[in-house]
Formats: structure tokens, sequence, C-alpha cells
């Protein structure tokens, strides 16, 4: 087993600092096998090495891409099992691409609900804000 001080021996803390991910955060994508079982030191300690954090990246880009939990595991399970085909890939990333898409309808209706709200609310201070009666309606 590598050395703690090795460039590939990280401990939690340090996987944590390398990706910019919370601790927290790395025991529960341990707890759901999104991360797998680091190996331990003779005193019982955790190590993290290169495959953890490029694994803990992917999962973090696909965060930040927005694919649901399930959706990512869908993802690690094919790479995993290194059965994964591009098409496989394409399909549950074009399912993930047309959520986005109605996601982004929705907010372009909010928005312009909430622009029409908003330029008929005065400012002042009286009593009367159509922006209220518009949540009460």
């Amino acid at each position: 087993m590598p050395d703690h001080k090795d460039a590939t021996a990280l401990t939690r803390g340090e996987l944590a600092k390398a990706t910019g991910c919370n601790l927290e955060t790395i025991r529960y994508y341990e707890k759901t096998g999104m991360m797998p079982d680091p190996p331990r030191t003779a005193a019982g300690h955790r190590i993290y090495g290169q495959a953890h954090v490029q694994r803990l990246r992917f999962i973090l880009r696909a965060r930040e891409l927005g694919f649901a939990i399930e959706e990512i595991k869908d993802l690690l399970g094919l790479v995993d099992g290194g059965t994964q085909t591009c098409g496989e890939v394409k399909a549950l990333t074009e399912r993930h691409l047309s959520d986005v898409r109605r996601k982004i309808a929705d907010l372009r209706r909010i928005e312009k609900v909430l622009a029409a709200t908003a330029a008929q609310c005065s400012g002042e201070d009286v009593p009367e804000c159509p922006v209220l009666e518009a949540l009460a309606s």
C-alpha cells in the first residue's frame, strides 16, 4: 500500500480539497456506491488514489451539467461494466437534454409572468401591490 505522503495517496480531506467537493458529499457518494470504497492503511485510514479523484471529478461535472443522481449512477454503471456504447450514453444524454429544455421553457414562462407582474407594480409606499394580488389569486 502506498505511503500516505505519496502524491496519489490522499486522505478524504485532501480528496475534498483536490476536487472542491464537500467531505459530507464524498461520504454520501461512498454510501450510495457511486464512489468505490478506498483501500485502508494498516491503521485503518482511508487512502484515495488518482482513480478516486477522476471518478469524483466525473460525478461533480455530471452534477454541474444537471444530471440527476440516478442518471449519474446509470452512466457509472455503463462505465464500470465496460459495456458502454456511445449510443447508450447519447440516449441518456438526450433524455437529460430534453428535461433541461423543458425546464428552460418553464423558466421562460415564469420570467414572462414575473416581468409582467413586476411591471404593474408602482414600487411606491402604498398598500396595494399587484405582485401580492397576483400571488393571492
